[in-house]
């Protein structure tokens, strides 16, 4: 079965701006925020919660999730093309923030993930390949600043 171009990008940090950032086991040297695709009949809050999940052992729905209200739309990377329908070229990501009370380990997916990282934002924000997780790296700031924050809801 292929996969949605729909997807959620988390960004998982602590009050001081710590953020967390996993390494690709199918391409080491590859760090990003959690990411995954909404399943059929899944709510995107449900596809936040579940990959949160699934990619860290955290559960979401006991810190601060925020849908940031952010939607990217770019080309899949020739790479990963093979995972969507044939004529599937691009995604829509939505991008959600996970307020953790402080820096804790976390149990990667060893499918998906080779290891895990704690970095100041600036930090997380270039050590990232995506562009747009490390634009939504770059935005914590001003929203932990208030001038750009999202509300907290739940659906």
């Amino acid at each position: 079965m292929y996969k949605t171009p729909v997807s959620v990008l988390v960004i998982i940090h602590t009050p001081d701006l710590q953020v967390l950032l996993l390494e690709r086991a199918d391409h080491p040297g590859y760090w990003q925020s959690v990411t995954g695709s909404q399943n059929q009949d899944e709510t995107l809050w449900q596809t936040a919660v579940r990959e949160v999940a699934e990619e860290t052992g955290l559960d979401a729905s006991r810190c601060q999730l925020t849908d940031w209200s952010i939607q990217n739309r770019y080309e899949i990377y020739e790479e990963w093309r093979w995972r969507y329908a044939p004529t599937v070229t691009h995604n829509t990501e939505h991008v959600f923030g996970l307020l953790v009370p402080e820096a804790v380990p976390v149990s990667v997916a060893a499918r998906e993930h080779l290891c895990y990282m704690w970095l100041p934002w600036r930090e997380a924000a270039e050590k990232v390949f995506s562009p747009s997780n490390a634009d939504a790296i770059r935005r914590l700031a001003d929203r932990s600043t208030g001038s750009d924050r999202g509300e907290s809801r739940r659906t």
